[in-house]
């Protein structure tokens, strides 16, 4: 892979870095689809993903020269790579630094938990350029509010991680200094999840929200039924009952 780096720990935690740092890190055609596949096809011993930067941001967006290059495919790889990562079977962490400019905010609106420097900045650039942030608006809007969204998207306002943090955006601000253990605490609190447990809690959080309560009951009551008949549930309640840890906790789950 020529725009991004990918491995995996022994401990099942992968970490996809994005690298064209000379371009600060601004997506083409190339790393999309690089992004597209290693999320889609992780391996199966991979229990959490994070994403970050090379060099001095986490990402500028799209490379204005590709997306301007008139392909007719330019807005479905987009759309495609923010799908999978919104889509991934396993918690996805973005390490967040320097900047995440215009369709960036689109990748850090689908992570799961978003964890951010400081001293990041955040912005939908696109209106300076005549252009409208289209592709992301779904992922973003459903992160930040109709409210602060309709500002942003128009103002194109620059706003620091603490303002990504009270608008939803962002989940945790720390010093850069402290960005890497941060990070740590986070995926180590995420590998005494049941992985299993865990997918189907982010879709029980996308089929529920916006809906009236009575529209939900059934649903709600047929996943925890469901939930609680499956293997990875006797598991965990065994070994709650047993005083000890799941076996999920002990390595990548099977």
């Amino acid at each position: 892979m020529n725009t991004i780096v990918f491995d995996v720990d022994g401990a099942g935690v992968a970490t996809l870095t994005l690298n064209r740092p000379e371009r600060r890190n601004a997506f083409d055609e190339e790393m999309l689809v690089e992004i597209n596949e290693t999320v889609s096809s992780l391996p199966s011993d991979v229990r959490v993903l994070v994403m970050r930067g090379a060099g001095k941001v986490f990402c500028a967006g799209a490379d204005l020269g590709w997306m301007m290059s008139g392909a007719a495919s330019t807005s479905s790889r987009l759309d495609d790579m923010f799908s999978t990562i919104d889509t991934c079977k396993v918690p996805v962490v973005a390490q967040v630094h320097g900047a995440a400019m215009a369709g960036a905010t689109g990748i850090v609106a689908c992570c799961d938990i978003v964890v951010a420097a400081s001293s990041t900045v955040f912005a939908f650039t696109e209106v300076k350029i005549g252009l409208i942030p289209a592709v992301i608006s779904p992922y973003v809007i459903r992160k930040v509010g109709y409210s602060f969204a309709r500002s942003a998207f128009i103002t194109a306002e620059r706003f620091d991680a603490q303002r990504g943090y009270e608008v939803g955006l962002v989940h945790r601000v720390v010093d850069e200094s402290e960005l890497d253990s941060a990070v740590q605490q986070v995926v180590a609190g995420l590998l005494t999840g049941g992985p299993e447990a865990m997918f189907e809690a982010r879709k029980l959080v996308d089929a529920v929200w916006g809906k009236p309560l009575g529209d939900v009951r059934d649903l709600t009551v047929a996943a925890i039924s469901e939930r609680r008949a499956s293997e990875e549930a006797r598991e965990g309640v065994l070994a709650f009952l047993e005083k000890r840890k799941p076996r999920w906790v002990e390595g990548p789950s099977s």
